[in-house]
């Protein structure tokens, strides 16, 4: 099993190299293996400290929350992908009320923080690699937010509409209206309203249990990703 472990988190960690044969067998013996259902609760707000999380196979949300309780998805997490963000504790002067779900049945790598903060004290290589991740997911939040306050919203759901089957990698998304808007930081009747919109133009068809793509160009146009879609 450990031997498996090391494997993964070879190909996972770029730096793996740099560490001593004590420094992995120190993040060996403090990773644990973790399995989700969909739905369930991976990591919850800035008071939590997860540790660093691998995905091995399944697919992760990481959103933020408001006042309001309004949700928005900040990135996804596919198989080979690392959450750093989970692990708040080891990120000076960080305070943010990140959550993390599975979307889909998960299974992941959990890297216990205390060992992460000690190794990563002794090796550059990590702590560059950690610095890094961070910049990359807040450069992902920012770009969500921004596309969220100066983004017209019929083209951020064609957008995640084109997005979300490409993942799903099929035209019919088991998605419920309160799902959608969720994920986009919305209300679900904005979202309903938009979709009987796309219904109304040919792109989608609505049903209770989904949403079916229908014209995967016309909301390719809409969204501004004409070339992607052709």
């Amino acid at each position: 099993m450990e031997e498996q472990v090391q494997r993964y988190l070879e190909e996972a960690f770029p730096f793996w190299q740099k560490l001593s044969s004590a420094d992995r067998g120190r993040l060996l013996s403090h990773t644990a293996e973790a399995a989700y259902r969909a739905g369930e609760n991976v990591h919850g707000g800035k008071n939590g400290c997860t540790g660093l999380v691998v995905v091995v196979s399944g697919r992760l949300r990481a959103y933020l929350v408001s006042e309001e309780g309004r949700e928005i998805t900040l990135f996804r997490l596919i198989e080979g992908d690392v959450c750093v963000l989970s692990a708040g504790c080891v990120i000076r002067n960080l305070d943010l009320d990140l959550f993390v779900e599975a979307e889909t049945d998960s299974r992941l790598y959990i890297v216990a923080p205390q060992a992460y903060e000690e190794v990563g004290s002794r090796c550059r290589e990590m702590e560059t690699y950690l610095s890094e991740q961070v910049s990359a997911r807040f450069s992902e939040a920012m770009w969500v937010m921004e596309q969220s306050l100066f983004r017209r919203f019929d083209r951020r759901l064609a957008e995640f509409l084109l997005l979300q089957a490409s993942l799903e990698q099929q035209d019919t998304l088991s998605l419920t209206q309160e799902q959608i808007a969720r994920h986009l930081g919305s209300a679900r009747e904005v979202v309903s309203r938009m979709l009987k919109y796309f219904q109304q133009e040919g792109w989608v068809a609505v049903s209770r249990g989904g949403v079916t793509l229908l014209d995967r160009k016309g909301l390719a146009e809409l969204a501004g990703m004409k070339a992607s879609a052709e």
